[in-house]
């Protein structure tokens, strides 16, 4: 799938304000009085930026806190088996695909003037890092970064490794940065609280703690655990909170 960032709909710009409006028109009052002190409409600029970037920021949240009253859960649509080459147990299990993610959350973000994409660099030792940047239409953006080596899994070559790695981490990358979870397959049809978080899940809530700068320790031992694979279906809207709560201290 492209590197596509998502259309945005007119709709969602979001008109100016009284304050942005009269913040304008001293500047251009300003720039047509020959005598203006070019240093105070350097202040008057420096002012204007820093009003705009909290207007976005403050359009952002509301944007994305819209999208998330509508985000659905998203079906694992793909079954994956294969035997290892190295020997061993068979490996069987369920997965979202990235165009199935895509396609699902596209419309609803832009929607929402909310728009995403990818950044991909290979550092040492062939370590590949995704960077999904969730970008709304007045500027403010969030991003959500995870590394991982080539996926060596299934009999893939050199080349398909590197591309099965990129792809995972796109997929990871976009659910943990529009905070959407993946439905569970069951076949069982047991999906009780007491269940583990899926690797999904996971990923994504270490991906929230590490933007949220938390201490994963002491966040573990806040929710009764020793490890976050411990924490259970159940508590997961709780660490959720936990973490909005933490994000809203550093801010």
């Amino acid at each position: 799938m492209e590197n596509a960032v998502a259309k945005i709909e007119p709709q969602a710009v979001v008109p100016a304000d009284q304050g942005s409006v009269a913040l304008m028109r001293l500047i251009e009052r300003a720039t047509m009085d020959a005598s203006f002190d070019v240093a105070k409409l350097e202040q008057l600029l420096a002012v204007k930026e820093r009003w705009e970037a909290n207007e976005a920021r403050k359009a952002f949240v509301v944007a994305k806190a819209a999208f998330a009253a509508e985000a659905p859960i998203i079906v694992k649509n793909k079954h994956v088996g294969f035997d290892s080459r190295r020997g061993g147990d068979r490996t069987d299990y369920h997965h979202a695909t990235l165009d199935n993610v895509a396609d699902t959350l596209l419309p609803i973000l832009s929607k929402h003037g909310l728009a995403y994409s990818w950044e991909t660099e290979q550092k040492d030792a062939g370590i590949i890092r995704v960077t999904c940047v969730l970008t709304h239409v007045m500027g403010h953006s969030e991003r959500v970064s995870l590394q991982a080596g080539p996926d060596q899994s299934g009999n893939k070559n050199s080349i398909q490794a590197v591309g099965s790695t990129v792809t995972y981490l796109q997929r990871y990358t976009l659910l943990a940065v529009t905070g959407v979870a993946t439905g569970d397959m069951d076949d069982d049809g047991d999906t009780g609280g007491a269940s583990p978080l899926t690797e999904e899940q996971l990923v994504q809530l270490r991906a929230e703690l590490d933007e949220a700068q938390a201490d994963i320790p002491a966040f573990c031992r806040y929710m009764g655990v020793e490890s976050l694979q411990d924490i259970q279906q159940a508590q997961l809207g709780m660490a959720r909170t936990a973490i909005a709560a933490k994000k809203g201290k550093a801010k």
